[in-house]
Parts: structure tokens; C-alpha cells; sequence
């Protein structure tokens, strides 16, 4: 099943499905790279067909470190996805980020270690562009979605994304917040990187829920309080969707962006040196340029 106009939407904490489609449905959708985290919901909303994962599973029930990363974005891919909003909850070294402000992320840090991060490997090596990790087309029309909700959100903040599923020791939430970074989760990388692979827009809503441990009044961060932020962020993004779907609808689905040619220069295995299962694994991430 392909999807027109290409919108997905990945749901973090607290957001296992969307409110106001019309015609859902749960489809199972095979991938090569295995499991996937849940099935996909179709949909329509405002007149634009659109799909939605749960990143966790309906339920919450993968960890950050045992979502199957690959096989989520492949399966975006299959249905037609070329732009991708995700939502995710996360800690603020920041006093002015309080719980319930929303960050719309231009830049990441990665401190994952325990992830598979590329769909390419031994046999069909390929090394794309990523100094600019979010589609700026993306974050403009998100930005304006937050504008006409009355939101209170943040314009441009760093992500650092740590393995999880502990949260921080105050050494590293100090050093963190010392090193001037704004929020840390754990689940946009390496999804952010396999987007890129497979050429699909990305842009990142940051749902503040706490102050992660630095802060006199989080040093000790419960998962209870947490969850009463994410209640109320789950609204809010909800709201932001609304709003943010027809402005994406009102796009000129034909205007280029550098995220749908990211694979353009970045394959270096010579043709006649690629192997033959890894070509066929990624005919639906890599088909435009394998051809």
C-alpha cells in the first residue's frame, strides 16, 4: 500500500496514535532489516493521506535500545514516506526549557553505542552528508505550525541522544548541561541518520518533560512525573499537527531538497565489488540510485 504525498509521523512517549483520522487502519507491513515496532496506521487527515508509527509500540512496549531502528524507516519508506515529523520526550539542560515547552531540533549529538546506525555495511559501503541533520523545509513549516497554536515552543536546540534506559548520573547531566546543549532523549538517533539514508525529510519535535538530574528541583527524575507531562504534551502535539498538516499540504511536492538526494555521491563500492543479497536487501532504501 503507497501513500500519496508522503507524509509519516513517528510517536514517541505518550503518542500511540492520532486523533481525527478519517478511515484508520492498522497495517502490517514486512521489512527486510525484521521487526518493526508495530504495524503502520493509514489514514486521512485535512484531505492528505498520512502514516503513523508508534516508535514504541502501542502499549510503550519496546525500550529505546531494542527498537528495530532500520526496519521502522524501511517500512516508512515502502509506503511512499518522503517526510518524516517526529515527536519525542526529553530532559532539559535549560532553565528557560521548562516541562511543556517544545524544542523544534536543528542539530543532534550522538552518544548511542549499542545501535545498528546505517543500512549500508560490508559489501555495499555508503557515507552521506549529515552536518546538517534536520530538512529546513521541515523545521520552517513546524515553526509556523507553532506559531498559530499559541505553543510554547523553541526555534533551534541541540539533541543529545544517550543509550538509555537509565536515565543520567548528575555527573554526566552536569557535564551536558556545562557543554551547552539543550535537551537529551533517547530514541532520534540513529533514526535521524537512517532517514538520511533513505532520503526522506526529517524534522524533530522535542517534547520537554523534565530537567533531567541537574537541576536542584529534578535531581531525582521519576518516571511518574514524567508521565504527567507527557499527558499534557501529547495534546499539544496532537494540536501541532493539526496545524501542521496543511501547511505541509499546501507544499509544492516537486520543489527539491538536498534530503531526497542524499545518496546521489555517497555509495564508494565500485559497482562490479557489490554484493549481490545487499543490493537486493536495499532496493526499496537505496533503488533510486542502484539502479
Amino acid at each position: 500500500m503507497k501513500i500519496k504525498n508522503g507524509l509519516g509521523i513517528i510517536g514517541g512517549s505518550g503518542i500511540y496514535d492520532i486523533d481525527g483520522l478519517e478511515n484508520p487502519r492498522w497495517i502490517k507491513v514486512e521489512s527486510s532489516f525484521g521487526e518493526p515496532s508495530d504495524e503502520l496506521l493509514f489514514g486521512t487527515f485535512d484531505d492528505r493521506e498520512v502514516v503513523f508509527l508508534p516508535r514504541h509500540g502501542r502499549g510503550h512496549k519496546i525500550p529505546p535500545s531494542d527498537i528495530n531502528y532500520l526496519a521502522n524507516i524501511e517500512i516508512l519508506k515502502k509506503v511512499g514516506v518522503k517526510k518524516i515529523i517526529s515527536f519525542g520526550a526529553v530532559g532539559s539542560f535549560k532553565e528557560e526549557l521548562s516541562p511543556g515547552t517544545f524544542v523544534i531540533i536543528d542539530q543532534f549529538f550522538d552518544r548511542t553505542i549499542n545501535r545498528r546506525k546505517s543500512f549500508f555495511g560490508p559489501g555495499l559501503a555508503a557515507h552521506v552528508q549529515f552536518s546538517h541533520p534536520i530538512c529546513s523545509r521541515m523545521q520552517e513549516v513546524l515553526i509556523q505550525a507553532s506559531k498559530n497554536n499559541k505553543l510554547k515552543v523553541v526555534e533551534n536546540g541541540t539533541y543529545l541522544a544517550m543509550e538509555g534506559p537509565q536515565f543520567s548520573t548528575l555527573a554526566e547531566s552536569k557535564m551536558y548541561k556545562n557543554c551547552g546543549l539543550d535537551v537529551i532523549g533517547m530514541t532520534n538517533m540513529p533514526e535521524a541518520k537512517l532517514a538520511r539514508e533513505a532520503e526522506i525529510c526529517y524534522a524533530t519535535v522535542a517534547m520537554v518533560t523534565d530537567y533531567d538530574c541537574w537541576h536542584p528541583s529534578h535531581e531525582t527524575v521519576s518516571v511518574s512525573e514524567i508521565i504527567k507531562v507527557l499527558t499534557k504534551n501529547s495534546m499539544n502535539a496532537k494540536n501541532l499537527l493539526k496545524s501542521t498538516i496543511p501547511l505541509l499540504s499546501a507544499e509544492d511536492e516537486d520543489i527539491d531538497c538536498d534530503c531526497n538526494t542524499a545518496l546521489e555521491n555517497a555509495i564508494i563500492t565500485a559497482p562490479d565489488a557489490r554484493d549481490p543479497e545487499m543490493l537486493e536487501k536495499l532496493k526499496h532504501i537505496a533503488g533510486r540510485v542502484l539502479k
